[in-house]
């Protein structure tokens, strides 16, 4: 047979392509960047649909595509939610995505409305956290929380969508079983290892705590300054370092006339850094007080990494990281006196807080909540979906 008659190469098959949804690109370079990392590795064409800022670039050097959405997060009016749907649609009609990987609960519900009118089965529902709606304990929290599970589970849900959690009390809240085969729960975002490292501890003491955190009220940056002030009361060597900014577009944000004023007495506001292992270097304790509403607290993570003994609050995604007396000390939400004994217990023991804070490092390595194996599972699921 001469080359006339050889059959034609076969056409080479299509890219498969995936689109993130997410309402801020800083939110998606701050967290999210190694999943965009492993979908291109993975041979995917990757696009993130999101209301573009600063870090376009950032985002780009993934190898992702960046489409812009301009739609405000802050935003309650269902209307407004409408229109950025209906404008969601149009773009993920033109992107054609195998699957669509929507992030955060405003993501969910805009982006889960609009891979519908686009006609995409293929969803990722990834929640990192109910915020307000997950901390509230009264009727109007839980009527909420059932409002929103009927919504994601009826109307915004497909046989091919699959959901994402950071801790297993978010995946209850929604009445869905962790163990279900729709439901992966990974580490959070995940953290890498190699980039925060264990560095020796300070002088102690006195005992150095660092907040590495938005200045919002729902992270108990209130709570924590107080806190301070009791240990300092009772004669505990205490200071705290508060690392972050508010956040303009988040209704619970701290004034800065506010932070400015809280420092003093053995509280420093030092604003918004881009070196979180710095600041957790120069400190023995990572802190996050939190009132509720979180994912998996992208701060603890780092510290924990670092090699600090944590000191948080029982709520939902901060108790799936920190075990009481093993990684840290656990105490009641929105407690300054509680808080202000576990600082005075750390104050007066330099030994348990190089336990702990050994024991954090190997619970990030160890355990599942490093970036390597966040993004294999989340790799692994988009490999089921495009499977399927």
């Amino acid at each position: 047979m001469d080359a006339a008659d050889s059959p034609a190469p076969a056409p080479a098959a299509p890219m498969r392509r995936l689109a993130f949804v997410v309402t801020e690109d800083w939110f998606f370079a701050s967290h999210f960047l190694p999943m965009a990392r492993a979908a291109v590795a993975m041979g995917l064409s990757v696009a993130v649909v999101t209301r573009v800022r600063e870090h376009r670039a950032a985002i780009e050097a993934t190898g992702a595509r960046v489409v812009a959405l301009e739609a405000e997060r802050s935003s309650l009016n269902p209307m407004a939610a409408g229109y950025a749907a209906g404008q969601l649609a149009a773009i993920l009609k033109a992107l054609n995505p195998d699957i669509v990987h929507c992030i955060a609960l405003r993501g969910i519900l805009v982006g889960g409305t609009a891979a519908a009118m686009a006609n995409i089965p293929a969803r990722v529902y990834a929640l990192t956290g109910l915020g307000l709606i997950g901390a509230r304990g009264d009727a109007a929290g839980r009527l909420a929380r059932t409002a929103l599970r009927h919504l994601i589970r009826g109307p915004l849900a497909s046989k091919r969508t699959r959901f994402l959690f950071e801790n297993p009390d978010d995946a209850a809240a929604l009445g869905l079983d962790p163990a279900d085969t729709a439901v992966t729960i990974v580490g959070g975002a995940g953290v890498d290892p190699d980039a925060f490292v264990p560095a020796p501890l300070p002088p102690h003491p006195p005992l150095r705590v660092a907040i590495v955190a938005r200045m919002l009220w729902s992270k108990g940056i209130d709570v924590a300054v107080e806190a301070v002030r009791l240990a300092r009361a009772q004669g505990a060597a205490v200071e705290l370092a508060l690392h972050g900014a508010p956040d303009a577009s988040n209704r619970r944000a701290i004034p800065e006339a506010t932070l400015r004023d809280w420092s003093r007495d053995g509280v420093a506001w030092l604003g918004p850094t881009r070196d979180a292992a710095a600041a957790f270097a120069a400190a023995h304790v990572g802190c996050l007080p939190s009132r509720g509403g979180e994912g998996l607290p992208r701060t603890l993570l780092e510290a924990a990494a670092c090699g600090r003994a944590l000191v948080t609050t029982d709520v939902p995604g901060c108790r799936a990281l920190v075990r009481d007396g093993v990684e840290g000390l656990v105490v009641p939400p929105d407690d300054a006196p509680a808080l202000a004994a576990a600082l005075v217990r750390l104050a007066r023991d330099p030994a348990l807080v190089a336990g702990l804070g050994a024991a954090a490092r190997r619970r990030v390595v160890e355990d599942g909540f490093s970036e390597a194996a966040v993004s294999a599972a989340v790799s692994g699921l988009y490999r089921e979906l495009l499977g399927s």
